[in-house]
């Protein structure tokens, strides 16, 4: 038996009528979107179309500011490297970022201040939440971009990204959001000039994301991938129209059930909560309680480290570390140092992020599993 999956930052479960509806487009409808000579691309186009529209009504977007990509990392390194020249060529090389950020934008950050930007991370409070006042109290006149995630993918802290958005406007410079995490769990508008969107994060298929790139910012790219010209010439390669109508289809469920499952999330998430402090376990909440996704909890258990507990639940639930391992290296998170916890409690804390498939008996496993395993009872 499988234990209790209870990792939906890291993925979920393609939607089963996701998967239904993308079969026929691998094999009856294999066209190529791209050629519209006969019926067999034109239908394939469509389908692609069909999906971007999708996709788009989930975060107001316009359906041609979508850039499809193979993901939120490739959307994310899209967004940056694809700005890099003309925020240059205008001398406007200063970056405003966070901590908080997924490595595929810190890392990417990295290499643009190896080739001469300047990147300045906001202070971030003890809630892992950013004040947009400090976001503004970094910009200069050589400020032209600004990167802020819409939540977290470790503590779940949702940022005031329409508040950013707004006086990033305000000082005509162009706002980066990072929206992967947020995206079908949240309402989340397109405030942004650019937003990063993967479909494995809301039981789509691995594989396909998006840019949302608005008039303004779309102008000032640059491909970062280059060839037949597909895509406004933005991304090359033959978009892959399974995957775009799996995508489409699981934005379009997303859409519908948010109302529903937000609450339903966060009924679940208490109903853990309440077990623990039931059970009497030592432990502390990571982040802000209220401004978080729905699903999410970061949690340290005091006197066992991560790496141990997930060794004692391995058979029984399904969790993810709040620091990550590099080689035998253990690094402690990023995020969890930033909003002040030192070495230690970082290595100590865990995430767990329920989704669709979890129900109350899944949390009762669970409130047992986190008991017996961070006590030593197991």
């Amino acid at each position: 038996m499988q234990p209790v999956f209870l990792d939906h930052h890291s993925t979920t479960p393609t939607d089963a009528r996701v998967l239904t509806e993308m079969l026929p487009w691998f094999t009856a409808q294999f066209g190529n979107p791209h050629s519209v000579d006969h019926e067999w691309g034109w239908r394939a186009e469509e389908a692609v179309e069909k999906g971007r529209r999708q996709v788009a009504a989930l975060v107001g977007a316009e359906p041609a500011d979508l850039i499809f990509t193979a993901g939120a990392t490739e959307a994310n390194n899209l967004a940056l490297f694809g700005l890099a020249a003309d925020l240059r060529a205008r001398g406007l090389t200063h970056i405003v970022t966070s901590p908080l950020e997924h490595p595929s934008v810190s890392a990417p950050l990295a290499e643009l201040v190896r080739t001469g930007f300047t990147v300045t991370e906001v202070p971030v409070e003890a809630s892992g939440v950013i004040d947009p006042a400090a976001v503004e109290g970094l910009l200069t006149s050589e400020t032209g971009l600004v990167s802020i995630i819409a939540a977290n993918h470790e503590i779940g802290t949702v940022q005031p990204i329409a508040e950013i958005g707004a006086l990033c406007r305000s000082h005509d410079i162009l706002f980066h959001s990072d929206g992967t995490q947020a995206f079908g769990k949240i309402p989340v508008a397109a405030t942004a000039d650019l937003m990063s969107l993967s479909a494995h994060k809301l039981y789509g298929p691995k594989g396909i994301g998006a840019l949302v790139a608005r008039p303004a910012a779309r102008r000032r790219l640059k491909p970062h991938i280059l060839g037949g010209g597909q895509q406004g010439g933005l991304r090359s390669g033959t978009v892959p129209v399974p995957l775009v109508v799996g995508f489409g289809l699981a934005a379009e469920l997303a859409r519908a059930a948010m109302a529903e499952e937000r609450p339903r999330l966060a009924e679940l998430r208490g109903r853990l909560l309440a077990g623990l402090d039931a059970a009497r376990l030592d432990y502390t909440l990571n982040g802000d309680p209220v401004r978080r996704l729905p699903g999410n909890l970061s949690l340290r258990f005091f006197g066992i480290d991560a790496e141990s507990l997930i060794a004692r639940l391995r058979n029984r639930l399904a969790i993810s570390a709040g620091s990550a391992c590099a080689s035998a290296e253990r690094i402690p998170s990023r995020t969890l140092l930033a909003i002040g916890l030192d070495t230690e409690a970082a290595l100590a804390s865990v995430r767990i992020g329920l989704g669709r498939g979890t129900d109350a008996a899944a949390i009762d496993v669970a409130i047992a599993a986190l008991t017996e395993a961070s006590t030593g009872s197991w």
